[in-house]
């Protein structure tokens, strides 16, 4: 059973010396790799590894094919103002070759964690000696996984998996303790910018959650096309997180007057505190019609937006 450190009971600094001598200890005189996404967990974490191991902590940024428009450069570029050199992995074909055929939400969430924790990061812990992977689980997502709502791609000892007997590397979680709430004042108390500890979170399998049915190139492609409009035009409204959806089922449209069969983009737009539960935020309706104008315009395939207005539960954040 895990210990919940909650937001309200959080001494950041006394968490963050805490987890620092944890990670060095655990460590040792060796060296320690991590996964850089840019959100608020997986920046909290590389923080507090560089705090800890300095220079004995390789960070790299996973390119899968699933992240937003310019996302490793915006991320890479950040970091190394706050002296972290990042290194850009790309295995975008590795990802998309493993998620090809496949519908089942689930079956597509494994594919991603085998190809992630084995194949990519197997190869990168092998190749740099590293005995430890240092990774941003937070508490909601091991509630989640272990509740059976959904497999989230990084918990593994609740589930009974020993990662070093499946991947070859021990895994570090010194956010486990923690909700959204409390690692967003862990990561402002370790000097991360308001842009990254204040930033809505984003799924650990990317843009992958977002798609309804198989990934592929083109349709990661056109929910982060949407992804830019939604963001763009939401981002003021003071929710907890908000996205694009793009549905696997094509729907009767009319374009120039004449019969258009496309595709659909659902809004989410959240209001929530840890991610355990959450309402739609109630936004303007001329906010809405901006949202479904600018995606019909900019995106010839879409013919229909639609607005999610069920609550968690029973919905959930993410689609997939």
């Amino acid at each position: 059973m895990i210990r919940e450190i909650t937001a309200q009971e959080l001494n950041a600094q006394h968490f963050i010396d805490e987890q620092v001598k944890e990670i060095s200890d655990a460590v040792g005189d060796g060296t320690a790799i991590n996964a850089l996404s840019g959100g608020v967990d997986s920046s909290t974490v590389t923080m507090l590894g560089h705090r800890a191991l300095g220079k004995r902590l390789r960070t790299v940024f996973i390119e899968n094919g699933l992240m937003r428009e310019g996302e490793s450069k915006q991320v890479t570029d950040l970091f190394q103002k706050l002296g972290v050199t990042v290194e850009v992995v790309d295995a975008h074909e590795e990802f998309f070759s493993a998620l090809k055929g496949i519908t089942d939400p689930e079956e597509k969430r494994e594919a991603i964690t085998q190809t992630f924790y084995r194949d990519v990061f197997g190869h990168l812990v092998k190749e740099s000696g590293a005995k430890h992977l240092l990774q941003g689980t937070i508490l909601t997502d091991v509630d989640e996984t272990v509740a059976g709502i959904k497999r989230q791609h990084n918990v593994f000892e609740q589930l009974g998996i020993d990662p070093e007997n499946a991947f070859g590397y021990r895994i570090i979680e010194p956010l486990i303790q923690l909700r959204k709430d409390g690692v967003r004042k862990v990561g402002q108390a370790l000097g991360l910018p308001p842009e990254v500890f204040e930033r809505i979170p984003f799924p650990g399998p990317a843009l992958s959650a977002r798609v309804i049915g198989e990934v592929t190139p083109e349709r990661i492609d056109t929910v982060r096309r949407a992804t830019l409009i939604v963001e763009r035009l939401l981002k003021d409204t003071g929710a907890f997180q908000y996205m694009a959806i793009l549905h696997q089922d094509r729907v009767t449209g009319m374009r120039e007057g004449e019969r258009d069969y496309g595709q659909q983009i659902e809004v989410r737009c959240w209001d929530s505190v840890d991610a355990r539960t959450a309402t739609p935020t109630r936004l303007p309706f001329e906010i809405l019609e901006q949202v479904a104008r600018e995606i019909i315009l900019e995106m010839p395939g879409i013919v229909s937006v639609t607005y999610n207005v069920t609550p968690k539960p029973p919905s959930t954040l993410e689609v997939v």
